[in-house]
C-alpha cells in the first residue's frame, strides 16, 4: 500500500488522507460525506483558493470572465477534462471578475489562463483556449 495523498474537499475544504488505489472507488469526505473527486469542474474563489490549491494531485484552474467568447467556447471542452481527468487532476474554474484580487495576485493578463498547481505551487500556466486534444496532452508533458 502506498502512502496516502492529501486532497482537499471541493464542498468544505477539509483534508482527506486517501489511499491511491482508492481514487477510483468514489472517495467521500470525513468531514462533510460528499464526493472528494469530480468529474466536473468546482468553483474556487478567493475564500478557498488557499486550501484547495494545497492538495496532492494537481489542480488545474480555469481563470474566466462571462463576457469572456473564448472563455464561453472552452468550457464544454474543460468539463470534459474533468471527466477525463477524474482521480488523476482536479479542475476548478475562478471567475475573474467576482474574483478581481485573486486574478491580480496571480497575475492573469489574458483569460481564458489555465495555471497548474500541485502541493501548493503552480508548475505550468497557459493562455488561451484549446481543443481537448491539446489540453490533455499539455497536461501529459506536465506529467499529468
Amino acid at each position: 500500500m502506498s502512502d496516502p495523498l492529501v486532497i482537499p474537499c471541493p464542498h468544505c475544504n477539509g483534508l482527506n488522507r486517501l489511499p491511491a488505489e482508492r481514487l477510483n472507488d468514489t472517495p467521500k469526505c470525513g468531514r462533510c460525506k460528499q464526493a472528494v473527486l469530480l468529474s466536473r469542474p468546482f468553483d474556487l474563489s478567493e475564500a478557498n483558493y488557499a486550501s484547495q490549491i494545497k492538495g496532492d494531485l494537481p489542480l488545474l484552474l480555469d481563470v474566466w470572465a462571462d463576457w469572456c467568447g473564448p472563455c464561453k467556447s472552452f468550457a464544454p471542452i474543460f468539463t470534459q477534462a474533468a471527466a477525463q481527468l477524474s482521480g488523476r487532476c482536479r479542475l476548478a474554474k475562478l471567475d475573474s471578475e467576482a474574483n478581481r484580487n485573486l486574478a491580480s495576485q496571480l497575475g492573469i493578463r489574458s483569460i481564458p489562463s489555465l495555471i497548474l498547481f500541485k502541493n501548493g505551487r503552480e508548475i505550468s500556466r497557459q493562455a488561451g483556449a484549446f481543443p481537448l486534444h491539446s489540453l490533455l496532452e499539455w497536461l501529459r508533458s506536465q506529467g499529468v
